[in-house]
C-alpha cells in the first residue's frame, strides 16, 4: 500500500538558496542607478557636437576691409585701382558660395549681408568697367541690375534685390540699412572705407546715416521746404512715415539749427537721383 507524504506546515520549505547566504544578500542589496550604455553616450555626444557646430564661424571680412581702405575716397570708388585689385575681391567673395550665416548672431549676420551686398555690387560694376557710366547699364529693358542672379552665397544664386528686400529690410527692419548699402551711384549713400562688423555695427550705422543726412547734397532747407533724397520717398514706411522727424533725429550743426528755427511744418520735396557712377569727386 502506497503512503502519501504531506508537507509539514510547521516545517520551513526547502529553497534553492537561503536568505542569509552571500548571494541572497547581494540580491537584496539596493542597486545603484544603471550606467548609461555606450550607445546613449554616443548619441548625446553627437547631439552636443551638432549644437556646438550649429553656430557658424565668423566670415573673414579682412580682405574686403583692405580693399575698401585702399579704394574708397572722395565720396566714391577708385574703380581703376579696384580693377587692378579684382583678384583680391574675388578671393574675398569665393568662400561665400558655400557659407551659411544661419548660426551667426543678429549683428554678425546683418554685417555679413551688408558687406556681401556692397562687395557684390563692386564686382558687378567691374564686369563692364571701364565701359560703363551707370549701374543701370547692367540691366536690360525688362530687368534691372538688382534682379540679376549672380550673387553666390550659401549654395544659392541670389540677386542684389533679394539681399536688400528679403533679407536686410525684411529680417532686420532697421532703416539705417539704407545708408549702409551702396548702389554704385552718386546719389547713393557712400561706402565707408571699412567693412561692417558686429562689434561696431550700431555705431557704424549711425555714422553712415548721420553723414548722409547732414550732407547738403542730400538734405537742405529752403523756407518751409525740406529737400531730401528720394530714398525717403521709395522707402517712406521704413522711416516711420514721418520724414522730418526722422531727419531731425540725426540732424547736426546747421541742419539741426535750421530745423529748430522752423515755425511751421515742413513740406517735403524729393531731389532728383543721380545714377551716374560713383567715381571720386574732383
Amino acid at each position: 500500500m502506497m503512503r502519501y507524504h504531506y508537507p509539514d506546515p510547521n516545517r520551513r520549505p526547502a529553497h534553492p538558496f537561503r536568505q542569509d547566504t552571500p548571494k541572497a544578500k547581494a540580491l537584496a542589496r539596493p542597486r545603484p542607478a544603471s550606467t548609461p550604455s555606450f550607445w546613449v553616450i554616443l548619441l548625446l555626444s553627437l547631439l552636443l557636437a551638432m549644437v556646438t557646430t550649429a553656430r557658424a564661424e565668423t566670415y573673414d571680412h579682412a580682405p574686403l576691409d583692405d580693399i575698401l581702405a585702399a579704394h574708397v575716397r572722395g565720396g566714391g570708388i577708385d574703380y581703376d585701382g579696384l580693377a587692378d585689385d579684382e583678384a583680391r575681391l574675388d578671393a574675398y567673395l569665393a568662400p561665400a558660395a558655400h557659407y551659411s550665416a544661419d548660426g551667426l548672431s543678429r549683428d554678425e549676420a546683418m554685417a555679413f549681408w551688408i558687406n556681401m551686398y556692397n562687395a557684390w555690387t563692386l564686382k558687378l560694376i567691374l564686369t563692364k568697367y571701364p565701359d560703363i557710366e551707370s549701374i543701370k547699364e547692367l540691366g536690360s529693358v525688362f530687368s534691372s541690375p538688382w534682379k540679376k542672379k549672380f550673387v553666390k552665397v550659401g549654395g544659392k544664386t541670389l540677386t542684389l534685390g533679394e539681399i536688400e528686400h528679403e533679407i536686410l529690410r525684411e529680417v532686420y527692419q532697421d532703416p539705417r540699412i539704407h545708408f549702409a548699402i551702396n548702389c554704385a551711384s552718386r546719389s547713393c549713400p557712400p561706402l565707408l572705407p571699412e567693412v561692417y562688423l558686429a562689434e561696431t555695427l550700431d555705431a557704424q550705422l549711425d555714422e553712415a546715416t548721420m553723414a548722409f543726412i547732414n550732407d547738403s547734397d542730400n538734405t537742405r532747407i529752403e523756407g518751409n521746404k525740406l529737400f531730401v533724397s528720394r530714398l525717403f520717398k521709395w522707402y517712406k514706411d521704413d522711416f516711420g512715415g514721418d520724414i522730418p522727424a526722422y531727419i531731425n533725429q540725426y540732424a547736426e550743426g546747421p541742419l539741426k539749427q535750421a530745423m529748430e528755427r522752423a515755425k511751421e511744418p515742413f513740406k517735403v520735396s524729393f531731389m532728383e537721383y543721380d545714377w551716374s557712377l560713383n567715381v571720386p569727386k574732383t
